[in-house]
């Protein structure tokens, strides 16, 4: 899977690489929480497209795509306030439905989803399970800020002090953490998933 971020959801060189790919792609709703840019960046992305590109001998190339029809919505918050909440999310179908496409929603539970503070990651990926528990057939799959150590760091000027496995960017859930959130999910939905793949 493949994912586009809040910032460039609406850049047109980023649609147009996305369909040509040939995997499911994400696009975040704008950091101002709104939808419409993932959603017409979906649409964007599902159409075919002829642009500039490199081609396999590292020559300038015309490259033509068929459009990728697996676009999906990834909801991350914004303008920090989270929108994976059960209200949330049925805006997010309705929206998509009016715009006659798949209701697939992924949710970012980094972001504005849990206000950038990693200890609440594992209560909004809690949240989505028990949404998908509660028969919600929309929500596919969730994204998690993970790292082998928790929390993040500044590059510091003496590399030696740079602690591997710890994010330079977000602020991450470590590796123990991140199996956790794993394994109480697969145990909530055991039961559950099966039935949704026969729908």
């Amino acid at each position: 899977m493949t994912a586009i971020g809040a910032r460039t959801t609406e850049s047109p060189t980023h649609r147009e690489m996305s369909s040509g790919l040939s995997t499911p792609v994400g696009f975040k709703n704008g950091t101002s929480g709104d939808l419409a840019v993932a959603i017409n960046a979906i649409l964007s992305a599902s159409k075919p497209y002829s642009f500039l590109g490199i081609n396999g001998q590292g020559r300038v190339a015309v490259v033509r795509t068929t459009g990728n029809g697996y676009g999906h919505i990834v909801l991350r918050g914004g303008d920090g306030r989270p929108n994976y909440d059960t209200v949330s999310v049925s805006m997010a179908e309705q929206a998509m439905k009016k715009a006659k496409l798949p209701a697939n929603i992924v949710v970012d539970c980094s972001h504005a989803n849990s206000f950038k503070n990693p200890e609440l990651q594992p209560l909004v990926m809690a949240d989505v399970v028990n949404q998908i528990r509660g028969g919600n057939c929309s929500l596919v799959g969730v994204m998690v800020e993970s790292n082998i150590e928790a929390d993040n760091q500044a590059i510091p000027a003496d590399l030696a002090q740079f602690r591997c496995g710890c994010s330079v960017t977000d602020a991450c859930v470590d590796r123990e953490t991140t199996e956790k959130m794993i394994r109480d999910a697969a145990v909530l939905l055991r039961d559950v998933l099966p039935t949704r793949l026969n729908d």
